[in-house]
């Protein structure tokens, strides 16, 4: 008897260690199966999207993902089917997933559909353009390559004067910069020349490069001076309701009114800010123009040769509220739903080349 009970005693001392090791994330679990049969799908793929996180099914379908806390979508792929998506957070850790996937690729389809207008030589014609407004122009961009340029489609709708970009197969930056290859699957890039507005939708996938100890030396530190001050930065110091603290200056406008700012006594207030039992912050702001001025940085010097007029000793950027609905965020600085901002100034200057994962922290949680 009382070897049983130092045997018992052992595993739980190793189960309550285990679960020690674990705080601050949890497990998303679940099996991927076909949606017409029911079969399990083997080895497809679960990706957290805009993460480095990402796993293989078995053989059976099932899957099991490790999280950081915060909110995430994750991605289910498998040669010859459709990819789902799922927005999932701790909640989701309840209950086992059961994922479907449709044979078939949308994508491609639409490649197909459009066919007539695409541009033979869209990509001497407008590659540099699509470099520019896709990786940006910052300096981070000058340092990352497309290795596959001749999986994009350009497309031009003259009564629009539109151009269209998408891609066969997932997009693949080199970022020697920060030290990862990005792997975008994007829906499409959208450009309109009247507006000068450009537009793109789709899911990365950060894989971390090989590299020497200097080279990881250098990208660290890359990374943490691209993480202070981005939109990441600012999500997650929203959500702490640490703006001030973190050195950002809000100030609203009204559309319809001169360009004055408009006074308020709580920006939180003005945000409508609000917490659920979950541990979603929603924010409605009563005016839809959000001006953001991080103060701990000055812009990059090519930003100021783009815009001789922007402020040379802050970063400022607009965010505008493109939906009267609620704008949620989660502790990681993941929010949703992501096409209901459009951000201008600074932040819309950083592109895919500024992008960090939503599982980066510039600093060790150990």
């Amino acid at each position: 008897m009382k070897k049983f009970s130092f045997i018992f005693a052992l595993v739980l001392l190793a189960c309550l260690t285990g679960l020690a090791q674990e705080k601050g994330y949890y497990y998303i679990k679940g099996q991927v199966l076909d949606q017409a049969t029911g079969q399990p799908l083997s080895y497809a793929s679960v990706v957290a999207q805009n993460t480095t996180i990402g796993v293989l099914t078995d053989s059976t379908g099932a899957f099991s993902i490790r999280l950081p806390e915060g909110g995430y979508t994750l991605s289910f792929s498998f040669a010859g089917y459709e990819t789902g998506s799922m927005r999932v957070s701790r909640q989701s850790a309840e209950e086992e997933l059961f994922i479907t996937l449709k044979p078939g690729s949308q994508q491609l389809d639409e490649v197909t559909i459009v066919l007539d207008l695409e541009l033979k030589d869209g990509w001497e014609r407008y590659g540099e353009f699509f470099l520019e407004n896709f990786i940006g122009k910052s300096e981070n961009a000058l340092q990352c390559i497309i290795q596959n340029p001749e999986d994009l489609h350009f497309y031009f709708y003259k009564n629009r004067n539109t151009l269209k970009v998408v891609s066969s197969e997932p997009i693949v930056v080199e970022n020697f910069a920060l030290g990862y290859t990005l792997k975008f699957a994007i829906d499409s890039f959208t450009n309109n020349f009247d507006t000068r507005i450009s537009t793109f939708a789709g899911y990365p996938f950060f894989e971390e490069m090989e590299g020497t100890s200097a080279q990881k030396k250098f990208w660290a530190k890359n990374r943490k001076a691209t993480y202070y001050g981005s939109l990441l930065h600012f999500m997650r110091a929203l959500y702490a309701r640490q703006l001030e603290a973190e050195d950002f200056e809000l100030n609203f406008f009204n559309p319809s009114g001169d360009k004055s700012a408009v006074e308020v006594s709580d920006i939180y207030q003005a945000l409508h800010f609000n917490t659920d039992s979950l541990g979603v912050v929603s924010i409605q702001p009563e005016f839809p123009v959000m001006s953001i001025a991080y103060r701990r940085d000055k812009p990059e010097a090519n930003y100021i040769k783009i815009d001789p007029r922007a402020n040379r000793e802050f970063q400022i950027s607009t965010l505008l509220f493109n939906s009267k609905e609620p704008l949620f965020v989660e502790e990681n600085g993941y929010y949703y739903e992501q096409t209901e901002i459009i951000t201008n100034g600074y932040l819309g200057y950083k592109k895919i080349a500024d992008l960090l994962p939503f599982d980066y922290l510039p600093f060790s949680k150990d």
